[in-house]
């Protein structure tokens, strides 16, 4: 039997119900696809909304992206318009776009 896979949020406190149906998603493609669907649906999350794939994973994981951020910022690679765009959600009381 294969091993399923269990998230554990760590802060779930500034997720939108955006960002819930985005969990869902990549639920189910985990469910119907394993580990190669899930990756696919990250990897669309991604694509299609940088900062809410940050928000998602940084539900789960979020000193690891506080700790890719840093490093992208120090390394110039991170854009300052997505940036400016994480920082104004975050500073947002009810944490809604």
């Amino acid at each position: 039997m294969a091993k399923q896979l269990e998230l554990e949020f760590v802060d779930e406190s500034g997720l939108t119900d955006s960002d819930w149906a985005e969990i869902e998603k990549l639920k189910r493609a985990y469910d119907s696809g394993g580990e190669k669907g899930l990756s696919k649906a990250v990897d669309k999350l991604e694509a299609k909304d940088i900062i809410q794939f940050i928000t998602v994973v940084g539900a789960f994981y979020p000193d690891k992206v506080k700790e890719i951020i840093k490093n992208e910022m120090a390394e110039g690679s991170l854009a300052s318009d997505d940036l400016r765009e994480l920082l104004r959600k975050l500073e947002s009381p009810t944490g809604k776009r």
